[in-house]
């Protein structure tokens, strides 16, 4: 090797390097992009800890089931008109009032203002245990859920290990941490009041959240980048357009 050639493949050296950190910055924004886009992004939280903050605020102050539950499910409601009116994505705030509407529904039928948090407690305990439960069954679910938002959708369960092992570890993470959240809950509903159990909750909806949704983001980081299906399907497409006029 002359001494020509060293800073030649120095410099090769220096771009490969700056060129796989790029991949990975790229790869980074489009995982971060992805999460907030599935998970809802700031408004999505708002609008899952508004219905619950505002339900419990008023019961706090005047004990009043019936007025705390309407004022719950109507906040609900305009969190889904402002979404209509801005043209936005309606799915989030939807569950929300679905959530919010069942947890009304069960406190009236039942008059106890605790059972307007059960529907959510057990959905969550349901939840957790999906999470556990679709990983040791091979098909972990946050893999489902993301899996469209990359436009990989099941690509990585038999093409991409690697990312498979990332969305296992992921879902086992949200599991956990959504039954930890049980954990402290389930407890709660027996022995606290309604104003305890509440205070509580609201106070457990956003950190455990950014929690998964974090470690979400680490493992999937770390993970090869999704095979874009549907770029896949574009280009067979294409050559088969290709093939058929050729032929003709």
């Amino acid at each position: 090797m002359t001494s020509l050639d060293k800073p030649t493949t120095d410099t090769e050296d220096t771009t490969d390097i700056e060129d796989a950190a790029a991949a990975e910055r790229d790869a980074r924004a489009v995982t971060e992009a992805a999460l907030f886009e599935a998970f809802g992004g700031v408004r999505g939280m708002v609008e899952t800890v508004l219905p619950g903050l505002l339900f419990v605020t008023i019961y706090t102050i005047n004990k009043d089931l019936h007025l705390s539950a309407i004022a719950a499910l109507g906040v609900s409601l305009l969190l889904v008109v402002v979404r209509l009116v801005m043209r936005d994505t309606v799915k989030h705030a939807f569950s929300g009032v679905f959530g919010v509407a069942f947890g009304v529904v069960f406190a009236m039928m039942t008059g106890n203002a605790k059972d307007f948090y059960l529907p959510g407690m057990l959905y969550t305990l349901g939840l957790g245990l999906a999470y556990i439960i679709t990983t040791l069954a091979g098909v972990p679910l946050i893999g489902l859920i993301l899996g469209p938002v990359f436009k990989e959708n099941l690509s990585w369960r038999t093409r991409n290990p690697g990312r498979k092992k990332a969305y296992a570890k992921a879902s086992y993470a949200w599991g956990a941490i959504l039954l930890a959240k049980c954990a402290i809950l389930f407890p709660l509903y027996w022995w606290a009041d309604t104003a305890q159990l509440g205070w509580v909750l609201v106070a457990l909806k956003i950190p455990p959240f950014l929690l998964a949704v974090w470690l979400t983001w680490v493992f999937l980081a770390k993970a090869p980048a999704p095979i874009d299906v549907f770029a896949e399907m574009e280009a067979e497409e294409k050559e088969r357009e290709t093939a058929a006029r050729s032929a003709e």
